[in-house]
């Protein structure tokens, strides 16, 4: 049985980490802009965590901080069963803490369903219903799908938090 490696995850503090957290985001997201809440977001504004696997990038986190709120605006892992995701949404939370937020929060679409599972079973609780946000979002982003995962229409955003 192979044996899971180590994962790291660091602030991507150069310009090759943030030109390939860039590539992660056109992508996986279309771009590298974000709609969340009608706020456009760019990448290049956006707080950074990579996930490490001996010498290369597995995955990336994005958040923004303001106040005691921090809002996670991406996980990407770029590996399966080595658990990226778990790891840095950890670390999300670790960082978000120690920057003195009590709240960390997020956004996804309504037909996004195995994020949804991943974020309920870290303890994040669905607490508001943004009908149509998305198909408002896609007039400044056209590149968002009308159709997602599962064949399911994208319409929603479901806002969702959890308490640090």
């Amino acid at each position: 049985m192979e044996e899971k490696s180590t994962i790291i995850v660091i602030p991507p503090l150069t310009e090759e980490d943030q030109s390939w957290l860039e590539d992660l985001w056109v992508s996986e997201w279309g771009g590298k802009t974000m709609i969340s809440k009608g706020r456009t977001c760019h990448i290049r504004d956006l707080d950074a965590l990579i996930a490490w696997n001996n010498h290369t990038r597995v995955g990336a986190a994005t958040y923004h901080l303001e106040n005691e709120e921090c809002e996670l605006l991406s996980i990407n892992s770029t590996v399966k069963g080595l658990g990226v995701g778990s790891g840095l949404l950890t670390a999300f939370e670790q960082t978000a803490r120690q920057a003195g937020a009590r709240r960390a929060w997020l956004i996804t679409s309504n037909d996004n369903l195995d994020a949804l599972r991943f974020y309920q079973r870290h303890g994040y609780r669905i607490v508001a219903v943004h009908p149509n946000a998305i198909d408002e979002a896609r007039k400044l982003k056209p590149s968002i799908p009308l159709i997602g995962s599962y064949e399911i229409p994208i319409h929603d955003e479901l806002e969702l938090e959890k308490w640090l």
